[in-house]
């Protein structure tokens, strides 16, 4: 008798996903409204727009996704219809309306980035196949089925935070990482590009930061913190890279957000640039090899400002961001307190202590950010924390909450325009089960279930507080995600399913009925949802988690 094996199972459920695919959508829409028949739609299917440049920009980017997509030949017996796009200036510019008839798909969207999700919704309507990159010889022409849906996100910052300065991605890993944010309507790449451990970016001006701050002699093994494997390991993006990949990203409807820490995490930058380390002689100024927090800080003078102005200068000019990150967490002011120098800054200035001195810095050069470049400033909530009420930080600056929603929740009460990134259950670094088989990761347990019971717009806020949340975001930190195959694993199912709650603002059934849906408005349960994004995962050659645990090549290998 032959017994199927569970990952077998696992393969044949892809295959077994029920056959109303508007049961399946991920996010799911506000309102899905089933209707009669099918459309056919195919690769010479005419695609209109309403008059007016808008229009037509809303009409090209849903060009551009359908373009992209396998089609199988058309059947010109049942190939028929027109796409039809147009605005509606009623509409959140995120936000459309998708009326599916047997003769014509209306999309009607607030703006390019409304359309474009619309595009992607009926991109999930369509089978798994639609996620290859090629058609299947003799694929049957596909169709899709009829319905109305409206659709908007509740929340306008909806990301993903990649941490490309422990491990280094090269750019064809990046561009696939953004296509599959876009996929989940997505709309933030929150690019960590600089830490102890790599320095990523090139810099014409400084080229020591890219040439010696870029790659390290080794890397710890394991959790091991004196153990390591001596092989080199680095790289960086050009200029014109990161320029690439901000264009890249923006025709998917994605905003770059990249980071630069200041003035902690900054041993690859005083590795190449020493004369800016404060205490100077105090330490070994090296490219980390091993995790951790280091007391190598950057000395808060004027010389490091310079320098901090040209980073920004080449860094802005590839990637004109309306939000940069700078950083300001897991400082330790050691160093600070041991330079003279330092200490007679602090005294001139009339600051009392070396963290009124560092709230002074993160306000300096968000300063810099915003009146040479017009760029907000983002920090991690130890800007805010490590003062009284982030007292001395710039007004307009943006709080990254990584130590809970009270953190958040005091950040917006002090005025604050704050973004959830509490590390339970955002924190994607984290395992996905309490298994013995996972692979090694930094610490903690967080379910896709986790995940998906996830309140990013907690009820008992106040409204003032509330009106303060920009939104939310996920962080694959990296130093256990070596190489994109790991990246998959620790990125999915969980992306979909965090996709779903940042869109609608609040928690998703796992397997019940949505008990906080309108009436008439229910999400379907997550499970059969995941499901069927594995399904699509599985077709794009994406190395997810599956649902019963990992492959045996997924396993950890070390302790």
């Amino acid at each position: 008798m032959h017994h199927m094996s569970a990952i077998q199972c696992q393969e044949q459920s892809y295959h077994d996903i029920v056959s109303d695919l508007l049961t399946q959508l991920m996010p799911y829409p506000r309102t899905v409204r089933p209707r009669p028949g099918r459309f056919a739609p195919g690769p010479d299917t005419p695609l209109v727009s309403g008059p007016g440049a808008d229009s037509i920009a809303a009409a090209n980017a849903v060009r551009g996704l359908l373009a992209e997509l396998p089609w199988p030949a058309s059947d010109p017996a049942t190939s028929r219809g027109v796409f039809h796009v147009d605005l509606d200036a009623a509409l959140n510019a995120e936000g459309y309306r998708l009326l599916i008839e047997p003769d014509v798909v209306r999309i009607q969207a607030g703006g390019p980035a409304g359309a474009y999700y619309a595009a992607q919704t009926i991109r999930q309507l369509l089978p798994a196949d639609a996620w290859r990159t090629a058609p299947l010889p003799g694929a049957a022409a596909w169709t899709i089925p009829c319905a109305e849906i409206e659709d908007a996100p509740v929340l306008a910052w909806r990301g993903a935070h990649l941490d490309v300065a422990r491990h280094f991605f090269p750019k064809p890993v990046l561009l696939r990482f953004i296509d599959m944010l876009a996929s989940y309507k997505l709309n933030r790449l929150h690019l960590h590009l600089t830490d102890d451990q790599g320095w990523r970016i090139e810099s014409q001006r400084h080229p020591a930061l890219h040439e010696i701050g870029s790659y390290r002699a080794g890397t710890q093994i394991g959790k091991d913190r004196e153990s390591n494997d001596h092989v080199p390991h680095g790289g960086y993006y050009t200029l014109d890279d990161l320029a690439e990949i901000n264009a890249y990203a923006a025709r998917r409807m994605i905003t770059v957000v990249p980071e630069v820490e200041v003035p902690g995490h900054a041993r690859a930058f005083l590795a190449a640039l020493p004369g800016l380390a404060a205490a100077p002689g105090a330490r070994e100024l090296t490219v980390a090899t091993r995790w951790g927090i280091f007391p190598h800080i950057m000395a808060p003078l004027p010389a490091t400002m310079d320098v901090l102005a040209d980073v920004f200068g080449e860094l802005l000019s590839a990637v004109p961001a309306s939000f940069v990150h700078i950083g300001g967490d897991e400082c330790v002011l050691t160093d600070w307190e041991a330079d003279p120098r330092i200490t007679e800054r602090r005294k001139r200035l009339g600051l009392d202590t070396m963290e009124d001195l560092h709230a002074y810095l993160l306000r300096q050069v968000a300063d810099l950010l915003a009146e040479r470049f017009g760029a907000r400033a983002i920090v991690w909530d130890e800007g805010f924390t490590s003062t009284a009420g982030g007292t001395g930080l710039r007004p307009d600056t943006v709080v990254m909450t990584w130590h809970g929603m009270e953190v958040a929740r005091r950040a917006a009460e002090a005025g604050y325009d704050v973004i959830a990134t509490p590390e339970s259950p955002t924190y994607f670094d984290w395992g996905q089960a309490e298994d013995d088989r996972e692979p090694l990761s930094i610490r903690g347990v967080t379910t896709a279930q986790d995940v998906g019971a996830f309140r990013p717009v907690p009820s008992d806020w106040p409204a003032a507080a509330a009106e303060r949340l920009l939104g939310t975001q996920f962080q694959l930190w990296s130093e256990y995600i070596p190489d994109s195959r790991m990246l998959d694993y620790k990125t999915h199912p969980r992306a979909g399913v965090f996709a779903d709650v940042a869109w609608s603002g609040q928690p998703a059934p796992w397997t019940a009925p949505d008990s906080e849906a309108a009436e008439g408005n229910s999400r379907p349960p997550l499970l059969s949802r995941v499901e069927a994004d594995l399904g699509r995962l599985a077709a794009a050659g994406v190395e997810f988690r599956p649902l019963d645990g990992p492959h045996p090549w997924q396993r950890s290998r070390l302790g």
